[in-house]
């Protein structure tokens, strides 16, 4: 059960910020798993809870060691994530459902950041042949979560069959309807949790229509 984060978690990940380096982080290891890992384990099984019963959907929850890998300068992470998507190989290329904790903040919601060109080729044919159904999803979203949903996009975007589909035609990346509040008094205790899961929840059709473009 989540019972939400501490001004210790935020003290911790200030702390790997400034002294990104394996002494401190052992000096404060226990900090970590106590104040901020553990906690966003139980968030993250309060938040799959709506997708136990939908097939296809995993949940992941980083940790804060680096991939060595990857040859980064510093060993550690200075946020830690929960992210709802399917099974695949990169989950930059496919819609997920997250929340990170970073030193500033939390921020949660739904994003599709480097989506394949196949993707969005298969949603402007969606969005030209059943232009409602989107139009409708879009509204509803922002409605329900009060959030824009927002897009990087073409310098030059390709032509759109109606006026009111141009700006959808233009989105290229970054598709995201993300939630964000500062560190605060609001941060502490379990009703941060009980927001996130509303907003997720809220998100699941955008999620799940994003998800029809990817095999």
């Amino acid at each position: 059960m989540f019972t939400g984060f501490t001004p210790e978690t935020v003290d911790f990940l200030w702390g790997i910020r400034m002294n990104n380096n394996r002494d401190w982080f052992l000096e404060h290891k226990k900090q970590y798993v106590d104040t901020l890992y553990e906690p966003m384990k139980a968030l993250g099984r309060e938040l799959f809870e709506p997708f136990q019963d939908k097939p296809g959907n995993i949940l992941k929850v980083s940790r804060i060691y680096r991939d060595a890998r990857l040859h980064h300068p510093l060993p550690y992470k200075e946020s830690l994530w929960i992210c709802i998507r399917r099974d695949v190989d990169w989950w930059a290329e496919n819609p997920c459902l997250f929340f990170e904790f970073r030193p500033e903040g939390v921020s949660y919601g739904f994003s599709l950041w480097h989506p394949r060109v196949s993707t969005m080729e298969g949603f402007r044919q969606r969005i030209a042949a059943k232009p409602d159904e989107f139009l409708a999803l879009l509204r509803d979203t922002e409605r329900k979560t009060g959030v824009p949903v927002t897009a990087q996009t073409y310098k030059r975007p390709k032509p759109a069959p109606s006026e009111a589909l141009e700006p959808f035609y233009a989105w290229k990346a970054d598709i995201g309807c993300i939630r964000t509040e500062e560190v605060g008094e609001a941060l502490f205790g379990p009703q941060l949790g009980a927001r996130a899961k509303t907003m997720l929840e809220d998100l699941i059709p955008l999620y799940e229509y994003f998800n029809q473009f990817n095999p």
